[in-house]
């Protein structure tokens, strides 16, 4: 096991979890800032290459988890690990967000789903040789069918 530790913070627009965009055709579309420690610095070297970042971060305000749980997108419980609740066992999110340009310190990004002041713990490029149309949606799928 391993103790995480932030190397920066997330601005954010939202202050409050009810303001993030949640359920079926939610898009995540809101600007925000990556603000990286100043001793993490040389670890963005070359980073402005990259249109895409995965970004893993801390449910710094989730407090406990549940296995089963019913998304706003469905009326049906699921298991934990097969939706993105912030109720989890080990409390991380990952975000994909779009890099716009970087500034010093600073990765201006959209696409943040994140709370204002959300701990980062990790951040890496995106790179996928996964093609969209071998991608399966599984229940959410059903449920974004279900709605039409």
């Amino acid at each position: 096991m391993f103790t995480s530790r932030a190397i920066g913070f997330v601005s954010s627009p939202y202050k409050d979890a009810s303001e993030i965009p949640k359920g079926l055709g939610a898009k995540h579309e809101a600007d925000g800032v990556l603000k990286i420690l100043p001793e993490f610095e040389a670890g963005l070297t070359d980073i402005g290459g990259f249109s895409h970042l995965v970004v893993l971060w801390e449910f710094d305000r989730a407090q406990g988890f549940e296995l089963l749980g019913t998304p706003p997108s469905d009326n049906r419980a699921h298991g934990v690990f097969a939706t993105r609740s912030p109720r989890r066992p080990n409390p991380i999110g990952l975000t994909i967000v779009e890099l716009l340009r970087r500034e010093g310190v600073e990765l201006h990004v959209r696409g943040v789903d994140m709370l204002d002041g959300t701990p980062i713990l990790d951040i890496k490029p995106l790179l996928s040789s996964t093609p969209s149309e071998t991608l399966r949606r599984g229940w959410l799928a059903e449920a974004e069918a279900g709605r039409r």
